[in-house]
């Protein structure tokens, strides 16, 4: 049988080799016909440490590696455009403290 591929975005990067990454799809209701936001949580071996937040990435299905990680990075689609505000203000504030000195 083949293995599952997916594409997801990463919604967190604290853990070491180990990414988790949502992969949301629409679903319509049975009964309703709505269409309905589900989203499913993976755990993934990401080895080189190559995808962070936001990323949108590929991943294929892999032996399990824990007791909940089933998930292989396969490459990084999309770089994220998120700006760390936190690293962007310590940045300006120290380069006016160099400036005024």
């Amino acid at each position: 049988m083949p293995k599952r591929v997916a594409v997801g975005v990463v919604k967190s990067d604290r853990m070491a080799k180990t990414r988790v990454v949502e992969i949301a799809r629409l679903v319509k209701h049975p009964m309703y016909g709505k269409f309905v936001r589900h989203r499913t949580i993976c755990y993934v071996h990401d080895e080189a440490d190559a995808s962070g937040r936001g990323d949108k990435v590929e991943i294929i299905e892999s032996r399990p590696r824990s007791k909940t990680k089933r998930w292989e990075l396969v490459r990084v689609l999309e770089r994220s455009q998120e700006v760390d505000l936190a690293a962007l203000r310590a940045a300006q504030q120290a380069g006016e403290a160099a400036g005024k000195e």
